[in-house]
C-alpha cells in the first residue's frame, strides 16, 4: 500500500518507520528542513517513564520501552539513558502512580522524603516520593533522526521542505509535486487541524508556546527525572525536570501562551522565567537557581490531554500529545501502522471520544 505520512516529528517519523518495516511504500513529508526548531520534537532530552495513575498508559509505555531498543539496536544509537525517576507531592497523586506500577510488575518504591534526599542531593523532596527506576530520559534530536534512518533502511523516503498544499482520496500535492496514496497518516503536531481542515472532526487542540529552563548543577552527582506535583507543599503549577547536556532542565506544563505554530515570537516570558528561578531556589538545592538558560517548544493539547489515534476513510490521524507524547512515539507508531492495517485504535484515543483525569 502507499502510503504518506505527513509531518516529520517524532510521531510521524516513528509511524513511517513502523509502516516501511510492515512493507508499506511509504512517503514521509515534513515541511521544514532537518532540525528545525519550530514543532515539539527538538531538543537534547525528554522524560521516559511508566509512572501514570492509568494502566493502558502503563502498559503504552512498556511497549514503547522494548521498541526504543529495537530502534537502539537497529541503528547503533543509544537513545534511552535508564536514570530512574521520581513522582513527589500530594499523596493522592502519588500513590495510583505506585499502585499501576505494581500491578504492571514495575519495581518502585516509596521513599520518605528525608531518605530520598540523602539519594538524590540535589533534589528536595514533598511530602510522599515514588521512585520508579525503570525510568530515564530520551535524546530528543537524536530519536527522530534514528526514526528517519531506520525508515529509510525500510524503504521509506524521507522528502524535508515539503509544506502540504492539499489532501484528495487518492493525492497529497506539495508545491512541487503530487504524491499518489492509497492512505495518508497527518501527524503535524501543532499543524494537524490547517493540514486537515474540515475533512476530520477534531476536538479542541490548543498550542501553547512553553518555556522550559537548563540550569546548572552545582554538585557532581546523577540526576533522576522528576514530576513535582502540586497540592502538597508545591501551590504553584507541577513541575518536571531531568538532566541533560546542557545541565537540569525543568517546565511547568502547558502554562505557555496559546500560539499560532505560523506566528510566534520564540521568545521565552520573564514571568514565566522568574517563576522557574523561584522553583530552583526552593526545590533544587544542586542548581545554581540564577543560570536558567530559557527555551521555547510547542504543546498541542486536547481537552483531557489523552492523544488523537483514529483513522477516517483512508486518513489515520495522530494528533493532541499534550505535552507528555514523546516517550510514546514507536507504540504509537505501531497503532498508526494497525489502523492503517485496517484494525482498530484503543477507545481512548478514539475521535469524539473524551475522558476527563489527570493522565499526565
Amino acid at each position: 500500500m502507499k502510503v504518506v505520512v505527513v509531518g516529520g516529528g517524532v510521531i510521524g517519523t516513528a509511524s513511517a518507520w513502523i509502516l516501511a518495516r510492515r512493507g508499506h511504500q511509504v512517503t514521509l513529508l515534513e515541511q521544514f528542513e532537518p532540525g528545525h526548531k519550530n514543532g515539539a520534537s527538538h531538543g537534547s532530552s525528554r522524560i521516559f517513564r511508566h509512572a501514570y495513575a492509568d494502566d493502558f498508559y502503563v502498559s503504552l509505555a512498556s511497549r514503547a520501552h522494548t521498541l526504543w531498543r529495537e530502534l537502539e539496536n537497529s541503528t547503533g544509537t543509544e537513545l534511552l539513558t535508564l536514570t530512574g525517576a521520581v513522582d513527589h507531592g500530594l499523596p493522592a497523586t502519588v500513590s495510583p502512580r505506585a499502585d499501576a506500577l505494581a500491578r504492571a510488575g514495575l519495581a518502585a518504591e516509596v521513599l520518605h522524603p528525608h531518605e530520598a534526599r540523602r539519594r538524590w542531593p540535589g533534589l528536595a523532596f514533598d511530602t510522599t516520593v515514588l521512585h520508579h527506576p525503570d525510568a530515564g530520559r530520551l535524546d530528543a534530536d537524536g530519536s527522530v533522526d534514528a526514526f528517519v534512518v531506520a525508515a529509510r533502511n525500510a524503504g521509506a523516503a524521507v522528502h524535508y521542505g515539503s509544506p502540504v498544499r492539499e489532501i484528495t482520496a487518492s493525492d497529497v500535492s506539495t508545491n512541487s509535486r503530487t504524491y499518489k496514496a492509497d492512505h495518508v497518516v497527518v501527524a503535524a503536531g501543532a499543524w494537524s487541524s490547517k493540514v486537515l481542515g474540515s475533512r476530520v472532526d477534531l476536538p479542541t487542540l490548543v498550542t501553547t508556546q512553553e518555556q522550559p529552563a537548563h540550569f546548572l548543577p552545582t554538585v557532581d552527582a546523577d540526576w533522576p527525572s522528576f514530576i513535582h506535583h502540586p497540592g502538597a507543599e508545591l501551590r504553584t503549577e507541577g513541575i518536571y525536570g531531568l538532566q541533560g547536556v546542557e545541565g537540569i532542565k525543568i517546565g511547568e506544563h502547558g502554562t505557555g501562551p496559546v500560539v499560532d505554530p505560523d506566528d510566534r515570537d520564540f521568545t521565552p516570558g520573564l514571568e514565566g522565567i522568574e517563576r522557574l528561578k523561584a522553583y530552583a531556589r526552593s526545590w533544587l538545592p544542586g542548581v545554581d537557581a540564577d543560570s536558567a538558560d530559557a527555551l521555547t517548544c510547542l504543546y498541542t493539547t486536547t481537552p483531557d490531554s489523552n492523544f488523537v489515534v483514529d483513522r477516517v476513510g483512508h486518513l489515520t490521524v495522530a494528533a493532541g500529545f499534550s505535552g507528555h507524547g514523546f516517550k510514546f512515539a514507536p507504540a504509537i507508531g505501531e497503532l498508526v501502522a494497525d489502523l492503517v492495517d485496517g484494525g482498530s485504535t484503543p477507545e481512548l484515543f478514539r475521535l469524539g471520544v473524551r475522558y476527563g483525569g489527570d493522565v499526565s
